[in-house]
């Protein structure tokens, strides 16, 4: 490729602007990467660096947001991500998008396949598969069903499909969060070698060591605008610096007034770990050690991918994860935590990060939502109480301020705010001593938010234990009394309210795993 071509802008996003309702997700983006370079986009989670990259790819198509895309000198206006792919630019989410039981070959070119009079020639879709499997150095028979290989090798897979769609620009999102520390350096090393041959990635990762490593540019996103965009070059620019620049946000008065008035120890888990139920070689929750007090608010801190949930979820009844090791105590008594019954019946409650798809049944009622949790408490001669169940909706719809005409009001009907309102009442009618927040406040408005910290307070003050797992830094900084963070499945730190700090715990939620003991 000639020097000139490699210099030049192979795409500007021009005052790239993104709302949802009530929400400014992108506010006047301007991004420029040059042909043939790796360019970063780092950012604390809701920054909006994904929205950006699905406004690129067409997954947000052209007229749901305001500004110009500008690859290879030509103005944009995808329909959908068909129409990117067409022109060379491809996206892998951190989801992976494979279907676990088609083979290698078939996920590759699934959608895209090679046909010879109207069939798919199979002959040489395995040929074509095992050449671009040669290229992402990946030795796997393409006959091979996904769900048979590890994570790491599915994401090499990913990548031989976008290569097979002859990507020009490759949009990889948190390519490295689950991988293992040799499948990670394979990865960027193929990164490396993508850009000898001319081809322009962006990458979208928190992992700030490998960032400084293998970006020449990095752009830094906090809350929907640029912050700045720096240059590599000479090695000028290392993980400090990426830190202060995605987490220097003035702190406001956004938070409820605290006086903890700590007790006695409630939860202590010593030694848990939990390996991936799809990948039973890999470890996501590695040796975690934690306690939380009576009244206590203790939150939980770490990038996505970092093992917050899986920890969760898997001391809630061992709802998530494989092989799983440890114990739980609840008042110095062990407790039997194998199924989410006995998770409850021992005093544990978890309100899950996705309240829409495990949280609610979207289709029902506020006081159904709210009763579901404790059902056997309205139940009698083996008939559910109807009148007990509206009176106690009732009662928490008055005392949570949900805004909804009646405890017969369709959940789905609410608004992301009220809705999270019904998870936690669903949850507080059950009356737990440990009570596990995954990301209470996600979705909703600021003065939802308000209200919801206002309740995990008062829920501290009545002698629960409480631990909150968010994504927004201010946010645990605002109303936790201790915070753990983690990384790759470790704990790696623990800060006293008086010690708490952006830059610290970002320090923690980016260290670098060591050599697991498991």
């Amino acid at each position: 490729m000639e020097k000139g071509k490699m210099t030049e802008n192979i795409l500007e996003m021009r005052e790239i602007t993104k709302t949802f309702p009530g929400v400014n997700a992108l506010v006047d983006v301007t991004l420029k990467v040059k042909r043939g370079e790796i360019h970063a986009i780092c950012g604390e989670n809701g920054a909006g660096k994904s929205t950006l990259m699905k406004v690129l790819s067409g997954v947000y198509p052209h007229g749901t947001y305001t500004g110009d895309i500008v690859y290879e000198n030509e103005v944009m206006n995808f329909k959908n991500i068909r129409d990117s792919e067409h022109l060379g630019i491809v996206i892998i989410h951190q989801e992976l998008a494979l279907s676990p039981h088609l083979s290698i070959a078939e996920n590759i070119f699934l959608n895209n396949e090679i046909k010879h009079r109207g069939l798919i020639d199979w002959n040489r879709t395995g040929q074509e598969a095992q050449k671009l499997l040669a290229k992402v150095g990946l030795a796997e028979d393409p006959n091979t069903p996904v769900n048979k290989i590890g994570v790491g090798k599915q994401q090499l897979v990913e990548i031989a499909k976008a290569i097979s769609k002859n990507v020009k620009l490759l949009i990889l999102d948190e390519p490295t969060a689950a991988l293992n520390d040799a499948d990670s350096e394979h990865l960027l090393d193929l990164l490396r070698q993508f850009k000898s041959q001319g081809m322009t990635c962006i990458i979208i990762s928190h992992k700030l060591n490998e960032i400084a490593e293998i970006a020449d540019k990095v752009t830094i996103l906090r809350d929907g605008k640029v912050i700045e965009t720096l240059d590599t070059a000479g090695g000028k620019i290392d993980q400090e610096r990426i830190i202060k620049g995605m987490v220097g946000r003035e702190m406001n008065n956004r938070y409820p007034h605290r006086d903890a008035k700590i007790g006695e120890e409630v939860l202590r888990v010593e030694n848990w770990t939990v390996y991936h139920p799809d990948d039973i070689q890999r470890v996501v929750v590695d040796n975690a050690n934690l306690h939380v007090n009576a009244g206590e608010i203790v939150g939980l801190a770490g990038i996505m991918g970092a093992g917050r949930t899986e920890l969760a979820r898997s001391i809630f009844g061992h709802s998530w994860g494989a092989k799983i090791s440890g114990t739980v105590h609840i008042r110095g008594q062990k407790a039997n935590v194998k199924t989410v019954r006995h998770a409850i019946d021992a005093g544990i409650a978890y309100s899950t990060e996705d309240r829409k798809r495990f949280g609610l049944n979207l289709i029902d009622d506020i006081k159904r939502n709210i009763s579901i949790a404790s059902l056997d408490h309205f139940v009698k001669f083996g008939l559910v109480n109807d009148n007990e169940e509206y009176r106690v909706a009732s009662t928490y719809r008055d005392s949570m301020n949900i805004k909804a005409p009646s405890p017969n009001s369709i959940v789905g009907k609410l608004s992301g705010g009220n809705q999270q309102k019904v998870v936690l009442s669903q949850w507080i009618n059950v009356n737990p001593d440990v009570l596990i927040l995954d990301e209470p406040t996600r979705g909703i408005d600021v003065g939802a938010k308000y209200e919801i910290y206002t309740i995990i307070q008062e829920l501290a003050a009545q002698g629960k234990a409480v631990l909150v797992i968010s994504s927004e830094l201010p946010e645990l900084i605002g109303i936790c009394d201790r915070i753990y963070a983690i990384a790759e499945g470790v704990i790696t730190g623990e800060l006293e309210r008086k010690d708490f700090s952006p830059e610290k715990l970002m320090e923690y939620m980016t260290k670098q795993k060591e050599k697991s003991n498991v």
